[in-house]
């Protein structure tokens, strides 16, 4: 049977073998948050491996919500989401896979010219390109071109043709050689009231400093990481009102260079005062 008559079987299917599964709304996109959940006031999931501290039993959370356990896909609440999905999405990062998407005839041109042969699943406009190995998720790295990896989703549409080679440089390289550039976002301050430990500037300078070079050496969690900087930050001098947003943009700013956007920036923060009662 499809998936588009019986999306939840495929999802049982899929899971059975490794694949991490969501299901999809009208539009193909995941299915918002539930009260409970609306505007991260949960907490939210930083990544995979580290859930935090959400644990809702609805399809929450978009790529994040995706999952593995039999007992979730068959479960009550995910059961009704299944009846309204229009397919199946899975989280290629957490199957260990990389999924190069064109969504064009000149972007599978370049494909075929320039990347190594692998798995090929045809899309309603263009080819999904599977690799072994997993990379930071990106889109538009180049014309037609996305890379669906950690952090993203991508819509099963069958098990596709050919073998599957390992993650090729050639795609890494696709984001390594185009940085992001730090997108300016201003975030208000807190608005402080409380006592204040910061006996000489230089000692809330230090902090900030230390959170900066923090962030900037992670080599991996870099997600898990801002959140927890933005988390020690806050705790130590959110509360008193020193606390700038010229220090908050130098902690995004320092975000930005890892590959976090500036909406993940600015959950993060949000999640961090949430914890902490700001």
């Amino acid at each position: 049977m499809s998936e588009t008559l019986n999306p939840q079987h495929t999802a049982s299917s899929l899971a059975a073998s490794g694949v991490p599964v969501l299901p999809l709304r009208r539009g193909k996109v995941p299915f918002g948050n539930c009260t409970a959940c609306a505007d991260n006031a949960c907490g939210g999931r930083p990544n995979m491996k580290t859930p935090g501290p959400c644990r809702c039993a609805a399809p929450c959370h978009g790529w994040a919500a995706a999952t593995t356990e039999p007992a979730v896909i068959a479960s009550p609440t995910w059961t009704t989401a299944w009846q309204r999905a229009v397919c199946v999405a899975y989280h290629p990062g957490g199957a260990g896979l990389t999924v190069v998407d064109c969504d064009n005839a000149d972007a599978i041109t370049w494909a075929r010219e320039t990347l190594p042969a692998t798995r090929t699943v045809p899309t309603s406009r263009g080819e999904h390109w599977l690799y072994l190995g997993t990379m930071p998720s990106a889109n538009g790295v180049r014309p037609g071109v996305d890379i669906k990896s950690t952090m993203a989703y991508a819509r099963w549409l069958g098990p596709g043709t050919g073998t599957l080679v390992a993650l090729p440089d050639v795609v890494r390289a696709l984001t390594a050689a185009k940085p992001a550039t730090p997108v300016p976002v201003r975030v208000p301050a807190p608005a402080g009231g409380g006592e204040c430990r910061h006996r000489t500037p230089a000692y809330l300078e230090r902090g900030i400093a230390m959170a900066v070079q923090r962030i900037t050496e992670t080599s991996s969690g870099v997600h898990t990481a801002v959140y927890r900087t933005f988390l020690a930050v806050l705790s130590t001098h959110g509360r008193c009102g020193c606390l700038t947003e010229d220090h908050i943009a130098r902690l995004f700013t320092a975000a930005q260079s890892k590959g976090e956007t500036a909406r993940h920036c600015t959950d993060a923060w949000t999640n961090a005062r949430t914890t902490l009662g700001l």
